[in-house]
């Protein structure tokens, strides 16, 4: 079969193909999904498909085989999870966990940014500066200053978290003398 012959078939027999398996699979996605499956293994295979030798029944076999072995492969997966039921509750972040990501949100981006490279992917100094594009005194000075910002913040408690304005310079509104 030449490629301007199988593409013809394909434009005929999809539909159909699509249609008989849609009534095995129930799932009009999984037919579609089977039966271009199906064609790819016929494309590789078109000069030995003959005209005269059902290639639409070869397709749809392989099709419907395609069908079945996911239809148990999927099965498979239930009668494993029920064996082996996942564990009830996976536990959320702690207090301190929380009260961390909680300040970093106060930071300013650069700030927060070069910190959790730093600190929480453990990036050096010099690999921080690699990825931000800024240069490694700038990376140390954002460090700096974001450490200090979160100390008092985690120190000061949760009441005081998200006291500072976003004017960016890592400063509560108190602290700059904007509030009294």
């Amino acid at each position: 079969m030449t490629e301007d012959e199988f593409d013809a078939f394909y434009a005929a027999a999809f539909p159909r193909l699509v249609g008989q398996l849609y009534a095995l699979t129930g799932d009009h996605g999984e037919a579609q999904d089977v039966v271009q499956e199906a064609f790819v293994r016929a494309w590789d295979r078109r000069r030995s498909f003959l005209a005269d030798e059902a290639p639409e029944a070869w397709i749809r076999t392989v099709a419907m085989r395609l069908a079945v072995s996911r239809w148990r492969r999927a099965r498979r997966w239930v009668d494993l999870v029920r064996r082996n039921p996942p564990a009830d509750r996976v536990p959320g972040p702690g207090p301190e966990r929380t009260a961390l990501v909680q300040a970093l949100r106060t930071l300013p981006e650069a700030q927060r940014t070069a910190v959790v490279l730093h600190h929480l992917c453990d990036l050096s100094v010099e690999q921080v500066a690699s990825e931000t594009g800024s240069p490694v005194g700038t990376v140390k000075a954002r460090l700096s200053r974001g450490r200090a910002a979160l100390a008092a913040q985690l120190s000061a408690g949760p009441d005081a978290i998200g006291a500072r304005d976003d004017d960016g310079d890592g400063r509560s509104a108190k602290e700059s003398g904007r509030v009294r």
